[in-house]
């Protein structure tokens, strides 16, 4: 496709920063214009939800009452900030609730009606702004409805005759709704191409281990499915321009994060020592992120911790009890605080990832860019960005099959407790013992390049399998 320009449409529930409730807003947030720096005609077809903001984000009405189905809708046009990129917002009563995801309940729609609908808005609001896609680039289930419709509601309308349909799993495990249909599935099984968030979670989700009661679906789609890597905003990730953090510092100058270390132990009534391993996680409190695996015997290590996040009550109850009993080793905080998290990026030496299973995860990536060493789950995306190191018959051999004899953290395998435990001691000794290997870890995770351009210029190779013309 040489002679014009590939037009791209991505239809998601969720665009950060318009729209977002978690990771998959911020992918539709960032990679359309990384895709627009290649010179694609990328643009956003999300709902237009009551909770968005209005005045902070400014849309025009370019089409009003238009028909969907015995429905109608109006559509408006906004731009992703700080870019030229078109996103697209469909209005209709399904989307005027407070919450972007809801339940079924007497008085409001269920999720499963709610994007059953707008999956096929999505196709009528294109052929009415007159926007001929060559790939629409489907998200989840919410949206896979629409690769169905193409094959039968759709399947002799001239509009659509030459495109093609991308669908992207972001996490498996959440097919939406129960109900008679599993719209996950029906996007595996009707979209021309599939792909996962990683090259590894494309492998395993295969398996009955990770398939989620889908793989047996997966497996005849194999051909057709690829995975591709998520990338970060590494602006926005950037410790030597970061504004929510105490001290900048860069590549050149690792050192002056101590002093981001020292500011965070204060502000968290930590005992202030710059020589102290200071342990960071940041994530959703939840069985499939293992917080579960931090035990009171991980009070014996030399080390603090501070934990952020929110998620399943349990979880949150037994981390407040370890920091009742260990008020000098742990800090919770039970919220989320964007320049909180940047300061633990920025403060920690060591970031903990211990996931059951995990499509992509960005927090490995981002600690990387703020210098701090992963201890991660060996899974999924985890297993893509982290290269680990490992001990040889010469003390430390440093070795990975992805990322070359350039180590950037620790992985472990087993799911239980001391896995972990014996995981995050070693590097604790590493830390204390070896400081000048300890650079190195942090130097190699600081030299990863995780930005969206690279993911772009993957997903445009699968834009053109689907279009080569």
């Amino acid at each position: 496709m040489t002679n014009r320009t590939m037009k791209i449409i991505i239809a998601a529930a969720e665009v950060t920063p318009i729209a977002k409730v978690g990771g998959l807003g911020d992918v539709i947030g960032a990679l359309p214009k990384a895709l627009a720096k290649l010179n694609l005609d990328a643009r956003v077809i999300a709902p237009f939800y009551g909770a968005i903001n209005r005045n902070k984000y400014p849309s025009k009405l370019i089409k009003q009452n238009l028909k969907v189905g015995s429905s109608s809708v109006n559509l408006w046009q906004t731009e992703l900030p700080d870019s030229a990129v078109p996103v697209y917002l469909i209005e209709h009563a399904f989307f005027n609730g407070r919450e972007i995801y809801s339940s079924p309940s007497a008085d409001e729609p269920s999720d499963i009606n709610k994007y059953n609908f707008f999956s096929r808005a999505i196709l009528e609001s294109l052929k009415a702004i007159n926007f001929k896609p060559d790939v629409i680039h489907l998200n989840d289930w919410h949206t896979a409805a629409a690769a169905n419709l193409l094959k039968t509601d759709y399947r002799n309308d001239e509009f659509f005759k030459q495109t093609k349909t991308l669908y992207t799993i972001h996490n498996l495990a959440n097919q939406g709704p129960a109900g008679k249909n599993n719209y996950m599935a029906d996007g595996i099984l009707n979209s021309d191409l599939i792909n996962t968030v990683s090259p590894t979670y494309a492998k395993e989700i295969l398996t009955r281990e990770y398939g989620a009661g889908l793989e047996k679906i997966l497996s005849r789609r194999k051909k057709q499915l690829y995975g591709v890597l998520n990338g970060i905003d590494t602006n926005f990730f950037n410790p030597a321009a970061d504004k929510l953090i105490d001290q900048n510092y860069s590549i050149e100058n690792p050192e002056i994060k101590t002093a981001n270390k020292q500011s965070l132990q204060k502000k968290l009534s930590l005992r202030a020592d710059k020589n102290t391993a200071l342990v960071g996680l940041i994530t959703r409190f939840v069985k499939q992120k293992g917080v579960d695996l931090i035990t009171e015997k991980f009070s014996e290590l030399n080390c603090q911790f501070v934990f952020l996040g929110t998620g399943e009550k349990r979880y949150e109850v037994s981390l407040l009890a370890l920091e009742k009993t260990y008020p000098d080793k742990f800090k919770i905080l039970i919220k989320f605080d964007e320049k909180l998290a940047h300061e633990i990026y920025a403060a920690s030496d060591i970031f903990l990832v211990p996931s059951r299973f995990e499509p992509c995860g960005l927090t490995q990536m981002i600690a990387m860019r703020y210098g701090t060493v992963p201890v991660a789950r060996s899974t999924g995306g985890l297993v893509d960005t982290i290269a680990p190191l490992q001990k040889g018959g010469r003390g430390v051999r440093l070795i990975s099959k992805i990322l070359g004899n350039k180590p950037t953290g620790f992985l472990f395998e087993k799911i239980n407790p001391a896995e972990l435990y014996n995981t995050l001691k070693k590097s604790l000794n590493l830390y204390y013992n070896k400081p000048k290997v300890w650079r190195r870890l942090r130097i190699n995770g600081m030299r990863q390049d995780f930005s969206w351009k690279k993911s772009a210029k993957e997903y445009l190779k699968l834009y053109k399998k689907l279009s080569p013309k």
